[in-house]
């Protein structure tokens, strides 16, 4: 940036960094012009921000310091033919450097009001009372009767009337804002309709949208009093010429003007030194006295023609128009520069949030995938345990079946059982007791490949917190009935002395998930 390339902030010490991030946080404003605003100001932030939006006036320092340096002739013994011949050839000669008077910026005080002690007040309460009723009865009839036709209205109500904006009696004091708006009001009423620009706000919001928009202003005072007034208003700002160059777009100008008889005008009037009306002045932007400082390059007092009038505020315009186009122009590089930068900006920003997006998704689908590997290591460890205690069941269960009664043994039931396929036993027959119960004869089932020769094998000890559940049933095929593995039904009961049974593999969905 240029600002950096002509100050290097390194240089400077902490607490003029300070001051200077404080400074444009509020203006706004480039280094390369916030610098030296701040070097005038003696790096006080709050100097240097009045100097940005009032205007920066004659540094009255610098102007001591130049006067105490003006270089001082050396003494010289001449006679006084000598002197009187060559005074002219040892006069210095300096440099005259012209400056525009300074513009502020007024913001309009509101009025201070006298209150008088209780004791005075409550004496002249009951006169003040008596004031208001008549005032009030007084302006009412005024108002009814202002109603009548011409002829028939009284002498008082029609001067009244005919007064309008020329009334000198007290005006209340509004916000700016409604000030030109009761200032145009009457404009209107007293001139009739025109195409005069004026500007929406008070004076200090006129200086404000000229500087920030680089356009000149034009204020304008008149003093309803003054006998040049009407003449000057309907000759020349309504004239033709005026009202088309002021509404030219390409002259940029801002019409402001007030009505002396109001606060703010009046205060507006005494800052700008205006002694004769109607009273005209041309204010802008002055970059070579100061980047922020609004100077007045035109006076115009008294009543002027139209032509004059405005060739005056041209000559101005012309003088002073090549510094504010160079403003604009370099504030429109700033713009775009700005412009360019927040696209970048936000170009960057959608590239990070795109990169983090996609961070997010990597992260949830790491994520997933680790909880569904660990859910499926559960379930294999799940799985692995649950058959570590069914067979554990099936070694203590097999342990605990009743061994094969002899065939002349009483109460005896001799069964046939067509074990499943996967099993490979084909059919079995054996002895079961007729108490035995339907569960020990599931057990016997489950149990076969461990005491088909006999021998129950090693012994083990029943597992905890686990409940066995049978993937088969066992059923007899005529007539058809499937038998549950109940501990209290016994074979002898359902089968009597003897029958077939078929054993089938069941797929118990809840089983499977197990």
């Amino acid at each position: 940036m240029a600002g950096e390339q002509e100050f290097d902030l390194r240089e400077l010490t902490a607490s003029q960094q300070e001051a200077l991030q404080q400074y444009t946080d509020v203006t706004s404003q480039e280094i390369k012009d916030a610098v030296p605003l701040l070097q005038r100001s003696e790096w006080n932030v709050q100097i240097a921000i009045a100097k940005f939006f009032d205007g920066e006036g004659p540094d009255l320092v610098a102007e001591a310091v130049a006067a105490q340096n003006i270089p001082r002739a050396a003494p010289r013994h001449e006679n006084l033919q000598e002197s009187l011949l060559g005074a002219h050839d040892y006069l210095p000669q300096s440099p005259r450097i012209h400056r525009t008077d300074l513009a502020p910026r007024v913001v309009p005080q509101p009025p201070t009001t006298f209150r008088p002690p209780f004791l005075l007040a409550l004496i002249f309460a009951p006169f003040q009372w008596g004031y208001k009723a008549v005032a009030g009865i007084f302006r009412s009839v005024f108002y009814l009767l202002s109603f009548l036709p011409s002829p028939l209205r009284p002498r008082a109500v029609t001067e009244s009337i005919r007064k309008g904006w020329r009334n000198t009696n007290g005006r209340k004091q509004l916000m700016p804002r409604d000030t030109m708006e009761r200032f145009k009001r009457e404009f209107e009423e007293e001139y009739g309709e025109h195409n005069l620009p004026w500007v929406e706000g008070g004076h200090a919001q006129a200086i404000d949208a000229a500087k920030r928009d680089v356009k000149f202003l034009l204020i304008i005072l008149i003093s309803p009093e003054h006998d040049d007034t009407g003449a000057f208003i309907r000759d020349t700002l309504l004239s033709p010429e005026f009202v088309g160059f002021v509404n030219d777009p390409a002259n940029n100008i801002l019409l402001w003007g007030g009505n002396v008889l109001d606060s703010e005008a009046f205060q507006v009037a005494n800052e700008y030194m205006c002694t004769k009306y109607p009273f005209s002045c041309l204010v802008c932007l002055t970059p070579k006295e100061g980047s922020t400082r609004m100077g007045i390059i035109k006076r115009l007092v008294g009543p002027m023609l139209p032509a004059a009038y405005v060739s005056g505020l041209q000559g101005a315009m012309q003088k002073y128009g090549p510094d504010l186009d160079g403003v604009r122009a370099e504030r429109a590089a700033q713009a775009v520069t700005r412009n360019l930068r927040s696209e970048q900006d936000s170009a960057y920003e959608r590239s990070l949030a795109i990169d983090r997006e996609r961070a997010r998704q990597r992260r949830e689908a790491e994520a997933a995938a680790a909880a569904a590997e660990k859910k499926a290591q559960e379930v294999a460890e799940a799985a692995e345990q649950l058959e570590a205690d069914r067979q554990r069941w099936r070694q203590w269960r097999a342990t605990t079946i009743a061994p094969e009664p002899d065939a002349g043994a009483k109460d005896v039931v001799r069964l046939a059982l067509n074990m499943p396929q996967s099993s490979g036993a084909g059919r079995v027959v054996r002895r079961f007791l007729g108490s035995t119960t339907f569960e020990e004869l599931y057990a016997f089932v489950e149990c076969y490949g461990l005491v088909k020769d006999g021998a129950p094998g090693e012994t083990a000890e029943k597992p905890e917190d686990y409940r066995h559940r049978y993937a088969f049933q066992i059923s007899s095929p005529m007539p058809r009935e499937t038998f549950e593995p109940s501990e209290t039904v016994t074979v002898g009961q359902k089968l009597g002395r003897g029958g077939n049974l078929i054993v089938e593999d069941i797929f118990d969905e809840d089983h499977e998930d197990e």
